[in-house]
């Protein structure tokens, strides 16, 4: 029998929309501020601990093989098929940004926009979606 948070999973995935909606409205109006570097450092941060969170309490929830780096919960999620095969990439790109984001953040270049603003709200919106319909199909319908 498998345990998964749901609760604590659709709070995680509830976040997503949010993070989405900004990165569009900080790419849409670029301008290279220091205002517009920080949005766009916050917003990418908390798509990759969005990413990492759900990853994670799947692969515990599922009882999954541990994962050993925030790449292979990526990888160990799509080996599960718990989103489409071609977002593996992107999110492995994503997560490798949180050293440069959280550990180097004084040598981030907040004044370039970074290419993700474009590509990855449509990716994680996509992300949430294929985890509820995961979750669903491994488990049926979440009743509160």
């Amino acid at each position: 029998m498998y345990y998964v948070n749901r609760e604590q999973l659709e709070l995680r995935l509830q976040c997503i929309p949010s993070i989405a909606e900004a990165m569009r409205e900080i790419g849409a109006g670029w301008n290279g501020s220091k205002v517009e570097g920080l949005a766009q450092e916050r917003a990418l941060h908390l798509a990759i601990e969005t990413v990492t969170d759900v990853g994670s309490y799947l692969i515990d929830g599922f009882i999954m093989r541990d994962a050993s780096s925030y790449e292979d919960i990526i990888e160990i999620n799509a080996e599960e098929q718990v989103f489409p095969r071609e977002l593996t990439p992107v999110l492995i790109e994503l997560v490798r940004l949180r050293k440069p984001l959280v550990q180097e953040y004084y040598a981030w270049p907040s004044q370039e926009r970074h290419p993700f603003l474009a590509v990855l709200p449509d990716v994680l919106e996509t992300f949430a979606s294929s985890v509820r319909q995961y979750v669903e199909r491994e488990l049926g319908a979440f009743h509160t």
